[in-house]
């Protein structure tokens, strides 16, 4: 069977064409691109994008708006008409493809990938794609690297500008990953395409092109900075004022939140927001919303969630249930123990949908009265935790325990 003919006659109903197109330009476009850009009757694309094919493009170039219209408005407004979209590399690896796919049918779409520039960089390093962490930090914060800091694991991460290679160095050093060994990997596949290595603490990398992806070997001091795996990160890696779920209440009441990709958490009284970041920890899908009525305490919240690769946790200063009004529906919410009103209770399980989890953990006999009565009413479980942890008694050893703390988690039916 003809290659050409049932993949063209496939394709003749869709309007929309996202191409991939890598730094080599031309060079690097097959037959049936060009003939998709040749004929298309609109062409959207960055500058860069747009000049690499001005040499054939017929149709109108346009240009993506600054800043980048995320509803797509103008292609969406040309439906039906032939359009094409250039973008870099693999359209669908952190690429417009994701945004266009959010708007436009599958089957009205047609899309020619190129190699991410992922495939490229792993490539000239020798490195297996999957064993390396990937992750995109263009237009987003640096700080989303700091979960992956890991002794001995190689990361690949694609930056915004030329800066970022060095801002990423002083990360390093900062929280003990100075030894790690960073190569700048510029402009791949283009004319221009060069690397460089150097230790992050003796970064010294100049004029770098902004088209680069920076590849860490991680490598670390003892007491390096890392973010575990597991649920109940030592309490010291928090900022807080003795308002924090210590760290194994914590792992406890993560196990009863039971978080699942893609889903929000209500943290309500969220003290120094260990709650709400490990969550987002999980998975970088998850999100959070913080709730906490002391603004010293709601700033420290920022300050953590920045420390802890979660920059994306949302903060609200304010008082619940009044604080809760308009915040997007929580799949799970936490409410901390040191709480006394009834009516946060009720606000927290109005919001719930049908299947979303409330855990609630009492310290003081009138929260854990108002616990006590729920259970009875609603049903759910009660957990009591008590923690004994073993400290100096004159020249010997004792256990002292913390204040013990009962938990009732509930699924709303």
């Amino acid at each position: 069977m003809p290659a050409e003919g049932p993949r063209s006659a496939r394709h003749t109903s869709k309007w929309l064409t996202v191409i991939g197109i890598g730094e080599d330009g031309l060079a690097g476009l097959g037959d049936e691109a060009k003939q998709l850009i040749t004929s298309a009757e609109f062409i959207f694309g960055g500058k860069r994008h747009l000049a690499l094919v001005a040499a054939f493009a017929k149709g109108e170039a346009r240009a993506w708006p600054v800043p980048f219209d995320a509803e797509m408005n103008d292609v969406l407004a040309l439906a039906g008409r032939r359009v094409c979209v250039l973008a870099s590399g693999d359209p669908f690896f952190h690429g417009v493809g994701a945004t266009l796919a959010r708007k436009v049918s599958v089957d009205d779409m047609h899309v020619i990938p190129s190699p991410s520039a992922f495939s490229l960089a792993a490539s000239r390093l020798g490195w297996p794609l999957q064993d390396v962490e990937a992750i995109s930090l263009h237009g987003r914060p640096l700080d989303l690297i700091r979960p992956l800091l890991h002794p001995s694991t190689r990361i690949l991460a694609l930056t915004s500008d030329a800066q970022a290679p060095a801002a990423i160095a002083r990360l390093l050093s900062e929280t003990g990953f100075g030894a790690s060994r960073l190569t700048v990997l510029e402009a791949l596949g283009g004319p221009s395409e060069d690397l460089r290595s150097t230790e992050a603490n003796a970064f010294d990398l100049e004029n770098i092109n902004p088209l680069n992806v920076v590849a860490i070997e991680v490598d670390s001091v003892p007491d390096a900075r890392v973010l575990p795996l597991a649920s109940g990160i030592a309490d010291h890696l928090f900022e807080h004022d003795g308002q924090i779920t210590k760290r194994e209440i914590r792992a406890v009441t993560l196990s009863a939140l039971a978080p699942k990709r893609g889903e929000l958490l209500w943290d309500i009284g969220a003290g120094s927001g260990s709650i709400g970041i490990e969550w987002m920890l999980a998975h970088p899908s998850m999100r959070a919303i913080a709730i906490e009525p002391d603004a010293t305490r709601a700033a420290r919240i920022h300050r953590n969630a920045t420390a802890g690769g979660v920059p994306g946790l949302i903060i609200v200063e304010g008082s619940a249930p009044e604080a809760l009004a308009g915040l997007d529906p929580p799949n799970a919410i936490f409410i901390g123990g040191g709480g006394s009103d009834d009516g946060v209770l009720d606000a927290a399980i109005n919001a719930l949908p049908a299947g979303g989890r409330l855990v609630a953990n009492a310290v003081t006999l009138e929260m854990e009265v108002l616990l006590l009565a729920r259970h009875a009413s609603l049903g759910g479980d009660l957990t009591r935790i008590a923690i004994s942890r073993a400290s100096p008694v004159g020249s010997m050893q004792a256990w002292r325990p913390a204040m013990p703390v009962t938990q009732w988690s509930w699924v709303k039916p």
